[in-house]
């Protein structure tokens, strides 16, 4: 598949090798890159939340958007959020959604979005592309009540989407061009702006359901998933794009990433030539490296240096920090417990560990943690989609695994057995992570 945008970023600026989401799943993640903090600190401890769950984020917490708007940043959420809504209920005191995707939700009422946490200015859809219910959400505002209903859909791999209520206006093959000009729409606005901005633009895509939509379909040689991501590519030109014509670009911090690895199975790997998650072992959900190591590329126009690789271990909790180091700030109170500031990676080729040790988190909530070139986990299995998601060890069995991940990359070797000291000191970190508040120093 070609991606020349995405390609010239990492041209232009500098790509992590090493960079981890701290779940293989989406929710967790993105609460991690909005907090700065592990998810599984949170009530979630394992899966994802449906499409209207209560808020994940305490208004009590400090977000990335909060912080750079007490720093005199203008902050704007635009696409999937899949962290959960404060939504009001038609009748009884909580809401709920059904299995055939009828809830009780009275869409007509305030909602608390993410302008309650600190973005000035936020469009949204609430989970994913695949999850009811099917609205467009303003700045706590329903766009267009949900007066309509759909049946859910199942064509094949990842043409799917669940049953539920949806809005007259939502069409499920336009949402991600339409989260793109909104996006575009921002940036042209930010010109008449005199304080800089802060935009976080999450996309429906990659994820199901895979809707590529003109030139896009056959673009690609990995099927509907890779046509899916030609569009992603397209979406990141057009951000740039607008960034250039409003003269925004030269000032500009560009991230791009994912948040989790791709549900990429053994059988697409038949059909297709492309390995989406490189020679990474599992997929997104696992423990497994597939699951939670992910593109990481940064661009911002004489201030990165062109062509800049760093093999710095690092995690996507790591924005909030590195924001701060950026700003010259001192350290977040009361939050971004699990975030580094990265900063100095992304403008040098820094040898020097900064973050000390990253914790894995799977979809069913397996625990994992890397320090260094050692990957640890204290049980068998992955955690996620790959079969088997768990494995009772054998007799004199390693009950967890080991890995060196510098030379064995693809997880093949488990090494438990040969190093119980690095074991037992892997297995006391991480048990120091779960029990204090935090992991950063």
């Amino acid at each position: 598949m070609q991606t020349p945008h995405m390609d010239n970023i990492l041209k232009e600026g500098d790509h992590f090798t090493e960079a981890h989401t701290n779940s293989s799943v989406c929710t967790p993640t993105r609460y991690g890159i909005i907090t700065g903090s592990y998810a599984w600190r949170s009530p979630l401890k394992k899966g994802v939340l449906n499409g209207c769950k209560p808020a994940l984020i305490e208004e009590s917490r400090p977000t990335v958007a909060s912080y750079l708007k007490s720093n005199g940043y203008t902050t704007a959420c635009i696409g999937k959020w899949h962290i959960g809504l404060d939504m009001q209920p038609k009748d009884g005191d909580k809401v709920v959604i059904a299995k055939d995707g009828v809830s009780n939700v009275d869409f007509s009422k305030p909602i608390k979005d993410p302008s309650d946490l600190g973005f000035d200015y936020s469009y949204i859809l609430p989970a994913s592309l695949d999850i009811p219910p099917y609205v467009y959400i303003e700045n706590g505002k329903t766009v267009e009540l949900p007066t309509e209903f759909t049946k859910g859909k199942n064509a094949g791999r990842g043409v799917m989407w669940r049953p539920g209520e949806k809005a007259p206006n939502f069409v499920f093959e336009q949402v991600l061009d339409h989260f793109t000009k909104e996006s575009v729409a921002f940036i042209h606005d930010q010109q008449e702006v005199a304080s800089p901005f802060f935009l976080y633009f999450p996309l429906t895509a990659p994820h199901k359901p895979w809707l590529p939509v003109g030139e896009s379909i056959g673009k690609s040689e990995a099927g509907l998933y890779g046509d899916y991501v030609t569009m992603v590519d397209d979406a990141v030109g057009a951000v740039v794009t607008a960034l250039e014509k409003s003269g925004q670009l030269k000032n500009t911090l560009i991230i791009v990433t994912s948040d989790n690895g791709a549900n990429w199975t053994e059988r697409d790997q038949e059909l297709y030539p492309h390995r989406a998650n490189y020679i990474f072992k599992g997929r997104k959900a696992d423990i497994y490296e597939g699951g939670h190591r992910v593109p990481y590329i940064a661009q911002w126009p004489g201030v990165i240096p062109a062509g800049l690789q760093s093999n710095q271990l690092m995690c996507t909790t790591d924005l909030f920090a590195t924001l701060s180091g950026i700003l010259n700030q001192s350290t977040i109170e009361n939050g971004a417990e699990d975030s580094y500031n990265m900063w100095p990676a992304y403008i040098a080729n820094i040898k020097t560990p900064i973050r000390e040790a990253v914790v894995h988190h799977s979809l069913y909530g397996m625990f994992s943690i890397r320090k260094g070139k050692w990957k640890f986990t204290p049980e068998l299995g992955s955690g996620g989609f790959t079969k088997p998601k768990n494995i009772e060890p054998k007799p004199n069995e390693a009950p967890g695994t080991l890995y060196d991940m510098i030379n064995d990359p693809t997880e093949k070797n488990n090494l438990y057995n040969e190093h119980p000291e690095i074991v037992e000191e892997l297995n006391n970190l991480l048990d120091t992570y779960k029990s204090q508040s935090f992991s950063n120093k």
